[in-house]
C-alpha cells in the first residue's frame, strides 16, 4: 500500500520512468517501502551513503540526474546545499523518516506528495516480460580506480535472476514455487544504499515473507541485544562484525543461542576467524563473494567449508580466469574473474568508455579480482586487481584521495594505499610536500584535510607519510605494488602508535 502510494506521488511530481530517486538516509523502516515504490512503478532507485560530505552528494545527483531526492531530517542541511548547487529545485526534495516531520526550510515531509490508500488500491503495477532486460531498476554507485564512483545500470530482468539464483543456493530444498513457508527472522543492519542490503533485506525477505527487524544505525550492545530479544535465526553480516563478536567481551552477557546460521559477504574473511566463529557459536558460517556490477552475488558457498574459497558459481553463470596476457588459465593457477551471467549489469550510467573498459562485447564481465579454482569448483579470492581499499566493507578509490590531495596547496604529489591494521584495512597517504611546506605541514594537517571533505570511511586512519617521491612508472602511472611494499613494512611502526584502543575509537 505504501510503495503505491509512493509511486503515485512520483506520478503527480512529473518524475518518468526510467528516472533516478535519490534516497540520502540512515537504514530504516520506510526505505525498503521507497525500494519497491520506485522501482515498481519503473523509475530507479539509488542511494548514497548518510555520512557523504556535500560535495559527494552533489556529485551523485549530478552523475544519476535524479529527479527527487529522499533525505533523512538529520542531511538535510546538507542535501538543500548540495541540491542548489547540482540544479535539483528545492519542491522534488522530501524529509524521509519513519515518523512525522514538520517543514525546514520550504522542504515538506515525504508523505506530503503521497497518493492516498483509495487510490493505491485501484493502481496496478506494470507487467514487464522482455522489456525487463532493458528497464532500468537501480543505480548504485561502485568506487572505480579511476577516481569518483560510478552508478552501476540493474535491470529488473538482472535483480530477477540473482533473487532466483541466491535463493536456489541458499534455500534449495524449499519449494518456493508451490509456496513453502521458510521461518526464518532477520535482523537488517546491513546499509540500504548498499547492494548487499537490497538484495537480502529488500527482495529476499519479501520474496520469501520473511520477518525483518530494522537497525536504524549499528551500535554492537544493541545488536546483540536485538538477537537475543528478538530470537534472530539468521545474520547477514561483514568480517568486521565477527571479529567483534569473537573479541569484544560485551558478547558473552547475551544469549545468542537462537542464531542458527550466519552469512557473511562483502570483504574477504579469513578462514581462521570463520572456524572461531563456527566453533564459539556452534553455527554454520558460509561466505559469498560478489560485486555491484554483479547485481550483488556471483559465487557462493552452499555448505561450510573452512578452505579458503568463497564457494561456487552461482547457477547460470558461466566463468573463465583470464592471466595479464589474455589467455585463459585452468585449475589451480591465478587469474582474473570475468563472468557472463544474466546478473551482469546493463553497464555505468552514462559513463560509455568505462562500460567498454569492464564489459566485453561479447557480454563478459571482467571483475578485476584475481582467483584460483580448484577441481571442485571452488574459488578462491587471492588478490585484487582493482587497487580498491576496503574499509568496513565499504569500497574506497585511491584516485579519489589522491585527487582531493592534490588540491592541497601544500601537496606537490601523492598517492594511497591500504594498510591492515589489527586485521583491518585502512587508507593511508604517502605525500610528496612543495619545498615551502616541508617543515610547517605535519601529518594531521594532510589527516584534517581529509577529513573535512570526505566520508569518515574515507579518512586517512592509516596515517601519512612524507617522502621525497611518490614512486611512479616512466608513463607516470603510480607504482601501486611499491605502495603496498611500504604499507607493509610500515605496520608496527602505525600500530605502535596507534594502540588497539585508539585505532577502535576511529571507526
Amino acid at each position: 500500500m505504501w510503495a503505491k502510494r509512493l509511486g503515485i506521488g512520483l506520478n503527480r511530481l512529473g518524475v518518468q520512468p526510467g528516472e533516478i530517486v535519490l534516497i540520502y538516509t540512515p537504514n530504516h523502516i520506510f526505505v525498503p517501502v521507497a525500494y519497491i515504490g520506485i522501482v515498481g512503478n519503473t523509475r530507479a532507485f539509488s542511494a548514497i551513503n548518510p555520512v557523504s560530505t556535500v560535495n559527494e552528494v552533489v556529485h551523485q545527483l549530478k552523475d544519476s540526474q535524479a529527479k527527487a531526492l529522499l533525505v533523512h531530517p538529520n542531511m538535510v542541511k546538507n542535501a538543500i546545499l548540495a541540491a542548489e548547487e547540482a540544479g535539483l529545485p528545492k519542491y522534488r526534495i522530501f524529509q524521509f523518516n519513519d515518523e512525522y516531520c514538520e517543514d525546514f526550510d520550504g522542504i515538506r515531509d515525504w508523505t506530503a506528495m503521497l497518493g492516498s490508500p483509495q487510490e493505491a488500491m485501484s493502481l496496478q503495477w506494470k507487467k514487464l516480460d522482455t522489456e525487463s532486460t532493458t528497464t532500468l531498476a537501480t543505480v548504485n554507485y561502485s568506487s572505480g580506480t579511476t577516481g569518483l564512483p560510478k552508478g552501476v545500470r540493474i535491470s529488473h530482468f538482472n535483480l530477477i535472476a540473482n533473487v532466483v539464483q541466491i535463493m536456489t543456493c541458499l534455500w534449495p530444498h524449499a519449494d518456493i514455487a508451490r509456496g513453502q513457508v521458510v521461518q526464518e527472522r532477520w535482523l537488517g543492519f546491513v546499509p540500504f544504499y548498499h547492494a548487499y542490503g537490497q538484495m537480502f533485506t529488500t527482495l529476499i525477505a519479501l520474496k520469501l515473507n520473511f520477518t525483518v527487524y530494522i537497525m536504524k544505525q549499528f551500535v554492537f550492545s544493541d545488536y546483540l541485544q536485538h538477537i537475543q530479544d528478538y530470537k534472530i535465526s539468521h545474520l547477514q553480516v561483514v568480517p568486521p562484525i565477527l571479529v567483534m563478536m569473537i573479541k569484544r567481551p560485551e558478547t558473552a552477557q547475551y544469549n545468542l543461542k537462537s542464531v542458527q546460521n550466519i552469512f557473511c559477504a562483502a570483504a574477504p574473511l579469513s578462514s581462521k576467524l570463520q572456524s572461531l566463529v563456527a566453533q564459539k557459536f556452534k553455527v554454520d558460517i558460509i561466505q559469498g563473494w560478489g560485486m555491484t556490477e554483479l547485481t550483488c552475488g556471483g559465487i557462493l558457498q552452499q555448505e561450510r567449508d573452512d578452505t579458503e574459497t568463497v564457494g561456487k558459481l552461482l547457477p547460470n553463470h558461466e566463468c573463465k580466469l583470464v592471466d595479464d596476457e589474455g589467455n585463459e588459465v585452468g585449475y589451480d593457477t591465478p587469474g582474473e574473474i570475468y563472468i557472463r551471467a544474466p546478473n551482469v549489469c546493463m553497464g555505468y550510467f552514462n559513463n560509455k568508455q568505462a562500460t567498454n573498459d569492464t564489459i566485453t562485447e561479447d557480454g563478459w564481465l571482467r571483475t578485476g579480482d584475481i582467483a584460483i579454482v580448484d577441481k571442485r569448483g571452488c574459488f578462491q579470492i587471492v588478490d585484487r586487481k582493482k587497487e580498491l581499499i576496503k574499509v568496513n566493507a565499504l569500497q574506497v578509490a585511491p584516485a579519489e584521495l589522491e585527487a582531493t590531495l592534490l588540491e592541497h596547496e601544500d601537496v606537490e604529489d601523492a598517492a594511497v594505499t591500504g594498510i591492515k591494521l589489527l586485521d583491518e584495512e585502512w587508507p593511508r597517504a604517502y605525500v610528496q610536500l612543495r619545498d615551502q611546506a616541508k617543515g610547517r605541514v605535519i601529518a594531521k594537517d594532510i589527516q584534517n584535510w581529509i577529513a573535512a571533505r570526505k566520508a569518515k570511511h574515507k579518512h586517512l586512519v592509516g596515517g601519512v607519510m612524507f617522502v621525497d617521491e611518490v614512486p611512479k612508472l616512466a608513463s607516470g602511472k603510480i607504482q601501486r605494488k611499491v605502495l603496498r611494499e611500504w604499507a607493509k613494512r610500515d605496520i608496527p611502526v602505525v600500530e605502535k602508535e596507534l594502540d588497539g584502543k585508539k585505532l577502535r575509537a576511529k571507526l
